[in-house]
């Protein structure tokens, strides 16, 4: 399995991002697949996760409700976050995975959030 992130980029306070994730390799639509960050000096943590059945139900940490958006296109194996209202706490290397992180990890996509 193979995971591309990509769309990260540097933005200020408040602006919005919208994140892809390219997996292939494997059968997209039956994993319920998360996105994960990673801060500088910091321990990679688990941002957002979205459901593999037909309605998609979503979870989000604490940090990131309201602001983010998982959603999926299973048609086309891509996984998405849309970010918006984004602080310079969010400034992180972006991954996503499956529920349980267990493909190889991709490079992930940088996210600065800077004035």
């Amino acid at each position: 399995v193979q995971l591309q992130a990509f769309g990260g980029g540097t933005v200020q306070p408040g602006g919005s991002l919208r994140l892809s994730c390219a997996v292939s390799g494997t059968i997209f639509s039956r994993y319920a697949m998360n996105w994960y960050r990673q801060a500088p000096g910091k321990k990679r943590e688990l941002v957002a996760t979205i459901s593999n059945v037909r309605t998609g139900g979503t979870v989000y940490v604490d940090s990131v409700k309201g602001r983010f958006t998982i959603s999926r296109d299973n048609a086309k194996g891509i996984l998405y976050l849309q970010m918006n209202s984004l602080k310079p706490e969010d400034t992180a290397v972006y991954y996503c995975n499956d529920f349980l992180g267990r493909w190889e990890w991709g490079k992930g996509t940088l996210v600065t959030v800077s004035s």
